[in-house]
């Protein structure tokens, strides 16, 4: 299936230190050169381009400047097998014709708008312009053929459900923050925490792969328009990302993922605590070899706080981002249902990238402003249950006409209505021994002999699409059974939840009392980018699961060098 009816979730696990992804650590002089040359380059281009019927001239051009030094390490076995440091810059130009009705982004055509191209990397002036004139040249063309494209079915094809305009009207912005300072690491240092880390698994001999990567980014988002918006946005990144695989005898392949996340390098957590985490890692991730496979299941189950987050970012959070409402191929699941009930009325959901940390913990979809210049809001999307808005880029829909700062893009893509940081209130929560004990009551009134409890999570998906099954799946890590009979809890394995989103929402009967953290980042039509969830624990009364791919490969024959056949 294409990109525009999958999208996906994939797991970052929430930090352990308490951190800010923010500007706060900028300290060098705003770098004027860049984006005075962008604004002066645009505005040219504004005042020069093409005019008359036949090369009518844009009535809107944007530039978005991605200026960021970056940090790669991986080690793996013990050795490092990257080592990279890098700087870029990487301009998004945009270029519409036509008018706010109706442009060259119509319909399929949306990346008509779209050219890519990347500049100097020194504060070069002429060299900066020349190079925004080129892609502004070239983004012109793709933009005047996408117009004429645009124009023609119009008048072919037969009147369509949503006839919104292709572009809202918003306010310019005017922010210019201090340029963030280039990335500085000790890089002989955090080599040999990764060897270290990277050794830690040499002791488990069925844990046949491993790998620790460590990014960091000091990263400056330079932003301006034809209608007066100019915006620079500096913020850091440092993410410890640590995989370990082992397989089944069965030849079931598992993986154990642990992520730390912070502000800075400096502000990641110690080598010990990272050891400690990785120790109960490995641990787990041997249990899981011989734990049993599970049987497709139908019955209740506890969903943990972080599984609750990725079930409300896939089930709910893609349902509700405004692009989803228009277009002839969508599935529309909640269109129509503004005002309406759409969960029980005891949930609430915000979507709120203002706020760059929860409970001490940083969120990854933190941001001041969005990809298309526009200021992050906090936007209530459903009040007791009842839907009241969608998430806006700068494409209107039949009931919101305006961006609520919603508007989200890798570098390269059509800024869409993305989540940012997608949180869920309970006012019907009890403690986890409370939301147990109402699991084992409900697997008994259905008859079951066991509900199921998923602490961990890794990845979901879910398709949107009209010629697609409305549905959606989730890929836990850890699940047990918690049996009615008071026998001890049964690590399982080869569990996936599926479902479709309707029935599954409507099936929550009660949440814990405590939120978790999911950080992640999520794909879709316009591009990975950095997401957070946050959400209790969740006591669903029926919730259907199938097995995961089995696997045909077995496991290692030969056992690792310098470990004899008992092994650890």
């Amino acid at each position: 299936m294409s990109l525009k009816s999958i999208c996906t979730l994939l797991a970052i696990a929430a930090a352990v230190a308490p951190a800010v992804v923010s500007a706060s650590g900028a300290t060098s002089t705003p770098p004027s050169v860049l984006l005075d040359t962008m604004h002066t380059e645009l505005d040219r281009a504004m005042h020069s381009l093409a005019k008359g019927d036949q090369q009518p001239a844009p009535y809107f051009i944007s530039y978005e400047v991605a200026d960021a030094s970056t940090l790669n390490l991986v080690a793996q076995y013990g050795a490092i097998v990257t080592a990279s440091q890098g700087h870029r810059r990487v301009a998004d130009v945009q270029v519409r014709i036509g008018s706010p009705a109706l442009d060259n982004t119509h319909g399929d055509h949306r990346t008509s708008a779209l050219t890519t191209i990347n500049l100097p990397l020194t504060d070069d002036r002429e060299a900066i312009a020349r190079s925004l004139w080129f892609a502004t040249n070239r983004g012109y063309g793709k933009a005047l053929d996408g117009y004429l494209k645009v124009k023609t079915e119009t008048q072919v094809r037969a009147k369509e459900e949503d006839g919104s305009p292709d572009f809202s009207v918003e306010k310019p912005a005017d922010s210019e923050a201090k340029a963030v300072a280039p990335l500085a690491a000790d890089m002989e240092a955090w080599k040999s925490r990764l060897r270290e880390i990277s050794a830690s698994f040499k002791p488990y001999k069925n844990i046949f792969f491993n790998y620790a990567a460590l990014t960091a980014s000091n990263e400056t988002d330079y932003f301006t328009s034809s209608e007066g918006t100019r915006i620079a946005n500096p913020y850091t990144t440092a993410r410890l990302v640590v995989v370990a695989r082992a397989r089944a005898d069965d030849g079931m392949d598992l993986f154990r993922v642990e992520t730390f996340e912070a502000d800075t390098l400096d502000h990641l957590p110690d080598q010990k605590a990272v050891l400690e985490k990785l120790t109960a890692l490995a641990k787990n991730l041997e249990a899981l070899r011989t734990a049993p496979v599970t049987q497709p299941f139908n019955g209740p189950a506890i969903l943990s706080g972080r599984a609750s987050a990725v079930f409300f970012h896939e089930v709910l959070g893609h349902r509700l981002e405004g692009q989803r409402q228009r277009g002839d191929e969508e599935g529309q699941t909640f269109t129509k249902s503004l005002g309406k009930p759409i969960l029980p009325d005891f949930l609430s959901v915000v979507d709120d990238p203002t706020i760059a940390a929860l409970h001490g913990v940083p969120l990854n979809g933190h941001y001041s402003y969005d990809d298309e210049g526009q200021p992050a809001q906090r936007v209530e999307l459903i009040r007791d249950g009842v839907l009241k808005t969608f998430l806006m880029s700068r494409l209107p829909i039949a009931s919101v006409s305006t961006s609520n700062g919603h508007g989200r893009a890798q570098t390269g893509r059509m800024p869409a209505g993305r989540q940012g940081n997608l949180i869920v209130s309970s006012s019907k929560s009890v403690n986890d021994a409370e939301l147990r004990k109402m699991l084992i009551e409900e697997a008994k009134k259905q008859g079951k002999p066991y509900g199921l409890f998923f602490e961990d999570i890794s990845s979901g998906f879910a398709v949107t699409t009209r010629r697609s099954p409305q549905a959606f799946q989730v890929i836990p890590l850890v699940v047990y059974r918690i049996y009615v009979d008071g026998r001890p809890d049964e690590l399982v394995r080869g569990v996936s939840i599926v479902g479709t989103p309707q029935a599954a929402l409507n099936r929550i009967l009660a949440t814990g009392d405590r939120q978790e953290i999911f950080n992640g980042e999520c794909g879709a039509e316009s591009g990975s980018i950095p997401v957070s969830a946050v959400a209790p624990a969740m006591l669903v009364s029926e919730i259907e699961t199938q097995r995961q791919q089995q696997g045909t490969a077995r496991p290692p024959i030969l056992p690792p060098p310098g470990m004899d056949e008992e092994g650890k």
